[in-house]
């Protein structure tokens, strides 16, 4: 593998302070080891993008390559990456890092980032306020942002999702979508219509590429689609079937045609990528030329090992191109490992370590797009977070993504400073309405789970005496989740009888676990953090 850093842009929030970032070590922080050089070979190991990083897409301009990927429930919307060599990435800002846009609610998935004429594009699905999917764009002069929302393009009845942009052989700007029918038992067609140079509408007719064929690989759907020119032709990289969960039956197809609008030939030989021992449901990628003749295909999987705790994982692979004009990937799978594209492959560290010594957070934290935080940094004396509570469902959280199913997560929370009837604690999170994690509250330690929005006490010890008290979440297999508390780090003290409480409920069908702060009680009222460690 290689680093997987975050970058230090502020996203600014709440109470938080808006000046410099802080570096992290961590798989979801700012790279800060050189890349290896060598004048021998150089690989890199799959994952390029550990943890929940879904649909990835990617744009080379010049030297620079950019991505983004989905986020689905979790803020702040849309990282943007930054990379040299495609498989050392940082983030770098998002699209949305501070609020939703103004007519979108919820699902903001799938988003593709595109250049044109001096211009960077984020075409992407989101559901509408009262409605159904749509597919959004927003554009900046810069890939970091800020970026205006352009608003919705299309939103057919059923929903429409996966907007990629092309432009036909006469230059004329299209939008290609998918009309997301299988979301009521119908087919899926891929639809292509004329848009408008500000992107803010369609015009003329929509046409339709092709379908999802039941009975062949690509079982109840078709989408995701991202297309290239060459030699030629139109060739679209799709994926088939079930994306996500346990029962993903995700592939990689492709077609080509000469015109845009058809006929589209489908390779005899799809998919093109399918699942190996190591990686299962490949798909929902976007090709990207290296300006060398080379051509890459950054995509999501799920690990065969940690399956869906993580969530869908970045991907890369290159792409061959067949005498027969069809391309390939070797052996049709996920590649373990392969030739770094530029030679250069930084050292690896997942591991974040946070002592809020900086004066804003760094973006790796996350919190629910349906409950954004109020928190607050204060980077004198060591350092310390202080997040406000709050009473709905698991409470105010502030999490990262894990990256891996075996993990332990740590923190310190400020006995004195804990407000009366506040549950300061640590969690693995799934959504709002699932969580198992161990909270303070009024001189009282609780083991607790919240399923579907019901919580049960595991059970409860009294809080010891002294300033901090340190608490311990420890994953194994994704699911097996064990708790303890300590007051000096070194003694730690198992709750229930140090018997793992099983989390296989927490992901949601489209998305990994998250671990991090929790802080529920009554509103206004705060938790104080000390510090934050996450280790895979």
């Amino acid at each position: 593998m290689k680093n997987y850093f975050l970058s230090i842009s502020a996203v600014v929030l709440g109470l938080m302070a808006s000046s410099c970032q802080k570096n992290q070590t961590t798989a979801a922080s700012e790279a800060t080891a050189a890349p290896v050089t060598s004048t021998q070979a150089v690989t890199y190991s799959n994952p390029v993008m550990p943890g929940d990083y879904a649909d990835p897409s990617v744009v080379r301009v010049g030297d620079d390559y950019w991505a983004t990927a989905t986020s689905s429930e979790w803020a702040p919307l849309y990282p943007i990456l930054h990379s040299k060599n495609l498989v050392d990435w940082e983030t770098v800002g998002h699209v949305f890092p501070n609020k939703l846009p103004d007519w979108a609610e919820a699902h903001f998935w799938a988003p593709e980032i595109t250049y044109d004429k001096g211009k960077y594009y984020i075409y992407y699905t989101a559901k509408k306020k009262g409605g159904n999917l749509c597919v959004g764009v927003a554009s900046a002069t810069k890939a970091t942002g800020p970026y205006t929302d352009l608003g919705p393009l299309v939103c057919q009845e059923v929903g429409s999702i996966d907007g990629f942009p092309i432009r036909d052989e006469k230059g004329d700007l299209y939008l290609i979508w998918k009309e997301d029918a299988n979301s009521v038992g119908k087919p899926t067609p891929l639809w292509g219509q004329r848009m408008n140079e500000e992107r803010t509408a369609l015009t003329g007719e929509k046409f339709e590429l092709f379908r999802n064929e039941k009975g062949t690989w690509e079982g109840g759907l078709v989408e995701g689609p991202a297309l290239i020119k060459r030699n030629g032709y139109y060739y679209m990289f799709y994926a088939g079937d079930a994306c996500c969960g346990r029962a993903c039956t995700y592939g990689v197809g492709v077609a080509r045609a000469k015109d845009l609008r058809g006929p589209w030939e489908k390779y005899a030989q799809n998919p093109i990528m399918k699942k190996n021992e190591t990686w299962t449901c490949p798909g929902h990628g976007t090709v990207v030329s290296d300006g060398k003749g080379r051509d890459f295909f950054l995509y999501h999987a799920y690990s065969a090992n940690s399956t869906v705790y993580p969530g869908r994982q970045g991907l890369l692979d290159e792409i061959t191109w067949g005498t027969d004009g069809w391309p390939k990937f070797q052996n049709g799978s996920p590649a373990l490992t392969a030739a770094a594209p530029y030679n250069t492959n930084a050292k690896e560290e997942l591991n974040t370590q946070e002592e809020f010594t900086a004066s804003t957070l760094a973006p790796s934290w996350q919190w629910f797009v349906e409950q954004t935080p109020k928190f607050t940094v204060q980077p004198g004396n060591g350092g310390r977070l202080l997040l406000q509570a709050t009473p709905e469902k698991v409470g105010s959280v502030l999490s990262k993504r894990t990256l891996e199913a075996d993990y332990t997560a740590t923190t310190a929370i400020n006995q004195k400073q804990l407000a009366q009837g506040v549950a300061a604690g640590l969690a693995a999170i799934g959504d709002p309405q699932n969580a198992i994690g161990v909270s303070l509250r009024n001189g009282e330690i609780s083991l607790w789970t919240v399923k579907e929005n019901k919580e049960t006490v595991h059970s409860k010890v009294a809080a010891p005496t002294g300033d901090l008290l340190q608490f311990k979440l420890t994953a194994a297999k994704g699911d097996q989740l064990q708790f303890a508390w300590s007051t000096d780090g070194t003694t730690w003290n198992p709750l229930n009888e140090g018997k793992p409480l099983n989390g296989d409920f927490l992901p949601p069908w489209d998305r990994g676990v998250r671990v991090g702060l929790t802080a529920k009680g009554p509103a206004g009222s705060a938790a104080v953090y000390e510090w934050y460690r996450l280790v895979h």
